[in-house]
């Protein structure tokens, strides 16, 4: 039944679906916003291989956790019939 994969006619087919469906004024929009997006992922793919080649640099904008924040204080929360504590 997928023996022969993809002949002519198929991508004649969703030629046709992808114009009927997104009209002929979106098409070159979303070629173009393709265009773009395999641009960039090029150029990351490229900054990617050469950063791998450079020394290892640490990375500035982590803050290191050493201790867990303060929480704000809060009252202990009382048991009914405890009473209060008063100065007198």
């Amino acid at each position: 039944m997928l023996r022969n994969g993809l002949e002519p006619w198929h991508l004649l087919i969703v030629a046709i679906v992808f114009i009927v469906l997104f009209g002929s004024r979106k098409l070159p929009d979303t070629a173009r916003a393709l265009g773009k997006s395999m641009r960039i992922l090029k150029s990351e793919a490229k900054a990617m291989k050469t950063d791998d080649t450079a020394a290892p640099v640490e990375p500035t904008s982590v803050q290191m956790a050493a201790e867990p924040a303060a929480a704000p204080a809060q009252p202990e929360p009382r048991t009914v019939g405890e009473p209060t504590a008063t100065t007198s």
